[in-house]
């Protein structure tokens, strides 16, 4: 008699296959496993299309610009340098994993620029805002940007007309995604100087942890801006000297059959944010706008213009959105006054919460509602100090808010006499979104702190 079993396990196995194809949603592609690809060769500036592998440890630099295909991936490994010579960018219509270490992080830069990190310097003549090569574009093909330990600066040039990355996107920033359906890991990160945005996403999910963003945008921008269905985290972030706010996030531009952008924001310390935003009543520390939810928890908010803003024209999405437990320090009668912005000034309906330091009940006066303005006492102003080891807090002498941008120096750590330690609330969960990889998700989503702030005392959190 003829043994069919062989023949049989193949059928099954290949049945199989295509049944789990045919049933896979296209929206989840991401978590294909990408295959490695050869090396990328460093004698000569790289020009058009590319894929394949950066090797560690090696210096790369862009010619024009590069463009990663459709269904290709470019890694690149720990250690690498990456030198744009003129107004370049990549375009990422297929995948990216950058994978610095901490011990050894990619660069993205321009080179032969010097970072300025003196308080008071001029914004008009400051390089890390004037955009020198344009940035880490992602088409709306891109299933996934994996960036991990990696620094990338002076980025967010103008486009010129015939580049190629102006078919991905019109507009520059050094990061930029676009998929609704894809990926986006950021973390452990630093992002220095942009003339907009440093970040701005349209849809996806995402994992945003642990990074550094030093003085972004000339006249506006934040740390992240947002929109159009994205959901995941955002904690653990350093955000100082933004032009307009720290994490910002909106609806606006979803597509049908997306869910509407959530994200939960938390642990994040944002210092002198919003005084180099033009447009009046705008910018600080945390904004949710039109249709956006999530949650805002554990944050240190320190001298920013605005506290958490809570629009209301277009109406950011409240039944889905709840926050509490954040820490706001203020040295100026300006910030103390709009720890909880107007409608007068602001357009907002942030509620005070009970659970916020200061207590609101302490300064807010009898019949406060959400909207209102007020006076804050002049007691308010330099209480609370949240006791960085080393930090502008209270503000130098002889220096302005704005004046202080970027970390140089300083050190966000809490000193272990701060008021911030052992009162972070942790009764919430994070978003489970992205995938817990060590190359194609999150190395790890912290979860909240006991502490507020991004720098925990027991060592977790952001650590730069």
């Amino acid at each position: 008699m003829k043994k069919y079993f062989p023949q049989f396990i193949i059928i099954l196995i290949i049945g199989t296959f295509l049944s789990s194809c045919a049933k896979r949603d296209y929206k989840d592609l991401w978590v294909a496993v990408v295959t490695p690809a050869s090396p990328v060769s460093d004698t000569a500036p790289l020009c058009g299309t590319i894929k394949g592998t950066m090797l560690a440890g090696k210096t790369y630099t862009i010619g024009c610009d590069v463009i990663i295909n459709q269904g290709d991936t470019l890694t690149i490994q720990e250690g690498v340098t990456i030198k744009f010579t003129g107004k370049y960018g990549m375009g990422v219509k297929g995948s990216l994993i950058c994978l610095g270490t901490k011990d050894h992080p990619n660069l993205f830069t321009f080179p032969g620029l010097t970072k300025t990190d003196n308080p008071g310097a001029n914004p008009s003549t400051d390089p890390a805002l004037a955009g020198n090569w344009i940035g880490i574009i992602g088409a709306t093909t891109c299933p996934m940007m994996i960036i991990k330990w990696t620094r990338i600066e002076f980025g967010g040039a103008a486009i010129p007309s015939g580049s190629p990355i102006k078919q991905i996107f019109g507009n520059p920033y050094p990061l930029f995604f676009q998929n609704p359906y894809g990926l986006f890991v950021l973390e452990d990160s630093w992002v220095y100087g942009s003339t907009d945005d440093p970040f701005r996403i349209l849809g996806g999910k995402i994992s945003v942890m642990r990074n550094t963003f030093e003085k972004c945008g000339y006249t506006g921008g934040e740390a992240m801006n947002a929109k159009a269905g994205t959901i995941g985290n955002f904690a653990y972030n350093l955000c100082i000297g933004m032009a307009t706010n720290g994490p910002k996030l909106s609806n606006s531009g979803a597509i049908v059959g997306v869910p509407g952008s959530n994200v939960r924001m938390y642990n994040n310390t944002i210092v002198n944010c919003g005084y180099r935003r033009a447009a009046a009543g705008r910018g600080g520390s945390i904004n949710f706008e039109e249709g956006a939810g999530g949650m805002a928890y554990n944050n240190l908010i320190v001298n920013c213009k605005f506290g958490l803003r809570v629009v209301q024209n277009p109406i950011a999405d409240t039944a889905n959105l709840s926050y509490g437990y954040n820490y706001t320090y203020a040295d100026s009668p300006s910030v103390a006054n709009n720890i909880y912005p107007s409608m007068a000034v602001s357009v907002c309906i942030s509620k005070a919460m009970s659970t916020d330091i200061p207590n609101p009940s302490t300064f807010l006066p009898a019949g406060w509602k959400p909207g209102d303005s007020y006076t804050a006492p002049a007691s308010l102003l330099g209480t609370n100090n949240p006791q960085f080891i080393n930090g502008p807090v209270p503000m130098p002498a002889g220096l302005n808010l704005r004046d202080i941008a970027t970390v140089g120096n300083y050190n966000f750590r809490l000193k272990i006499t701060s008021p911030c330690i052992g009162i972070g609330y942790t009764g919430f969960t994070t978003r489970k979104d992205v995938p817990i990889d060590a190359k194609y998700g999150a190395t790890e989503i912290t979860p909240p702190g006991k502490d507020i702030g991004a720098f925990q005392s027991n060592g977790s959190g952001n650590q730069h």
